[in-house]
């Protein structure tokens, strides 16, 4: 069983799903150079630890991990803080760190993906209008494609500060999303080939070519 010290290190030989939407070049935090720089260990990663939006996410997690479970006892839930899934044999650099492992009623295995997100603008509802945000999309791919399961949940806590009667609050709605692994196949061998050429580039050291996010 890993130690957090351990897990962090670990992570730097290899494609987690936090940096899926990196590879792609469609993250909002972080570039696909900059994640390679990581990688290549020419800078260090930025410890994020203390950003009150990840406090508030890690901190909130288990109480969502049990709420999920509340909610749908049909799911076996299990956790493993710092357990790290790689089911491909071709390319044991792809891995996933799960917010839940699922068993479902018919012994299938899943994935539970929590999200907490804040609303800050109108336009930010866009991204989950009937779907969820790309960069969140390409996380539950990746996923799909270190463990092999068969299914992913996303549960995303989204909360927006009103102001109501007079007084400042906050709108809180829970969304459920459901990806099963079938439908999903081409999209998982698309970001399989990616990650392949983004590693090759970690290992040779030869800097990729920067990808701007499409207008």
């Amino acid at each position: 069983m890993l130690t957090r010290k351990e897990w962090l290190k670990a992570r730097q030989k290899g494609i987690g799903g936090s940096d899926a939407a990196s590879v792609l070049g469609i993250s909002p935090w972080k570039t696909n150079v900059q994640l390679w720089e990581e990688k290549t260990g020419i800078t260090e990663p930025e410890d994020i630890s203390e950003k009150e939006v990840v406090r508030f996410g890690k901190e909130s997690e288990a109480a969502i991990r049990q709420l999920f479970q509340l909610d749908f006892p049909e799911y076996q839930v299990s956790y493993d803080e710092f357990g790290m899934i790689a089911n491909e044999p071709d390319c044991p650099f792809i891995f996933a760190t799960l917010d839940g492992e699922l068993t479902d009623k018919n012994g299938r295995k899943g994935i539970l993906e929590i999200k907490t997100t804040e609303i800050r603008r109108p336009i930010d509802w866009k991204k989950w209008k009937g779907q969820v945000p790309d960069y969140y999309y390409a996380q539950i791919v990746h996923q799909l494609l270190a463990t092999g399961y068969d299914f992913a949940i996303l549960k995303a806590r989204i909360r927006e500060r009103r102001d109501i009667f007079g007084e400042f609050g906050w709108s809180v709605i829970v969304r459920h999303y459901l990806f099963e692994r079938s439908p999903l196949l081409e999209d998982i061998a698309y970001l399989k080939e990616k990650e392949i050429a983004f590693w090759r580039a970690v290992q040779t050291k030869t800097r990729p070519a920067l990808i701007l996010p499409e207008l």
